[in-house]
């Protein structure tokens, strides 16, 4: 699996937040198909005496149509009084104020396309013409703010509307409900992830990004239906395709992060009640998973069948 792919089932939806850069002059979505596609995307739990938490593995962009939130995870919603979310959407001043801080370079640094590997600057400025923003934009960013711009600026163009993402539609469905939502990260913390990155590992990152922008409608779409079809060890199994040429960008963005949500999960199971827990769907898959570091704490966790 592609680094570009990861984030829409795996890495947290702070790169939706990037959409005055992403996604502002992106060509318009194709109008969605008239007949819903069925999915059934797979769902555990964990639970004791007085606790209940489910656990449901998100896609952050999806295309219009997926049927996704009916059946036995409407069934687990419905019966939840919380919303857990990788991420709740700051208000956009206090992000502007966050990007900011965290994003700009170090003065006198060269501009991005500048700093990448001379046989990437030509893959590099083709994509970035292709989603139609300027190279010179990221001129006095941090490169990793120019690979999670290309890493969602193409999706629209693909057909993929953030408005179909499952944490917008769960967000807006727990408001509904008066139900509360709350974060497991901030938006702070996720920006935190990258701008702290080394700037050898943010342009290993950003090159990755630039090898896979011609792949992503194939890798995402695959990895799409393997979470449509409820297959976590598929989906795990493509995943850790893309893993062994970064071990470090996916021990930050993937295996701490699962690490100290299965200790939150632990936490929680002290207080009565039922939650719905919603995540990148590729925190719950593969050998690192946030099941996998329950199990390690002896924290039975039960997939449910429907």
């Amino acid at each position: 699996m592609s680094l570009k792919s990861l984030f829409a089932v795996a890495v947290a939806p702070l790169a939706l937040l990037f959409s005055p850069i992403a996604f502002g002059q992106a060509a318009p979505a194709p109008a969605p198909a008239a007949q819903p596609r069925p999915a059934d995307p797979a769902l555990w739990m964990v639970r004791d005496a007085d606790t209940t938490i489910y656990l449901f593995g998100t896609v952050h962009v999806l295309k219009p149509g997926l049927s996704w939130f009916d059946s036995a995870v409407k069934t687990a919603f419905d019966k939840s009084d919380t919303l857990v979310l990788e991420l709740m959407d700051p208000e956009p001043a206090a992000m502007q104020s966050l990007l900011v801080k965290t994003a700009l370079a170090p003065a006198g640094s060269k501009p991005v396309a500048d700093q990448l590997p001379a046989d990437k600057r030509d893959a590099y400025l083709k994509a970035m013409a292709d989603i139609g923003v300027p190279p010179a934009a990221f001129d006095t960013l941090q490169p990793w703010v120019a690979g999670i711009t290309l890493s969602v600026a193409g999706l629209p163009k693909l057909g993929y509307d953030p408005a179909s993402g499952a944490e917008k539609v769960l967000t807006l469905a727990a408001r509904d409900n008066g139900k509360p939502v709350i974060g497991l990260e901030t938006a702070e913390q996720q920006l935190g992830y990258f701008s702290s990155m080394p700037p050898t590992l943010q342009l290993a990152f950003l090159g990755s990004v630039v090898d896979d922008y011609p792949k992503l409608g194939t890798e995402l779409g695959k990895m799409v239906d393997q979470w449509a079809a409820g297959d976590p060890e598929a989906l795990g199994a493509t995943m850790n395709e893309g893993m062994r040429d970064t071990p470090e960008l996916a021990r930050i963005l993937l295996t701490d992060r699962n690490a100290r949500w299965a200790k939150w999960i632990e936490a929680r199971l002290q207080k009565p009640g039922t939650v719905f827990l919603a995540v990148g769907a590729g925190h719950l898959a593969g050998a690192d998973s946030v099941q996998a570091f329950l199990a390690k704490d002896q924290v039975k966790v039960e997939r449910i069948r429907y």
